[in-house]
């Protein structure tokens, strides 16, 4: 199982607010790869969660706030629906002795796995990704000088 694609689109539309300026859900849309409207409903939680604003208007969105201030665990917690990343089955057969332990002994170990992944995510900054991006341009850049 893995995080739902919601959450580096999240990333990668905050990075583009940041490194493009003012951008609309078409624009966004286009660098993306996706349908306006899955853009729009991000931009909504991107919002409620007070990382970006938007405003009516072709260039609607912009970061509410620097991007050494937005954490990858906000972004996380804007996007996901629910809390933990770890879902336990609800249907072991208790009529089994490891269906009806299972869940009691996986709940402590998911949970710490859980806080090590928020932990993680807490370290990096927005900020961190756009200076990715832009090592990879110049990388590019340097190459295509060198093939030129």
């Amino acid at each position: 199982m893995s995080i739902p694609s919601r959450y580096s689109v999240a990333i990668h539309i905050l990075t583009l607010l940041e490194m493009e300026g003012d951008l609309s859900s078409e624009e966004i849309a286009g660098s993306v790869g996706t349908n306006p409207s899955i853009i729009r409903l991000l931009l909504g939680k991107l919002k409620k969660a007070k990382l970006i604003d938007v405003r009516r208007g072709v260039k609607g969105s912009a970061l509410a706030k620097p991007a050494d201030e937005i954490s990858l665990l906000e972004v996380y917690k804007a996007t996901e629906l629910d809390d933990s990343l770890f879902l336990l089955h609800e249907y072991a057969n208790p009529n089994c002795p490891i269906g009806r332990n299972i869940q009691n002994t996986l709940e402590g170990i998911l949970d710490e796995a859980q806080l090590a992944l928020e932990n993680k995510l807490g370290e990096y900054k927005l900020s961190d990704v756009k200076k990715g991006i832009q090592f990879h341009l110049n990388r590019e850049r340097k190459q295509t000088r060198k093939g030129a």
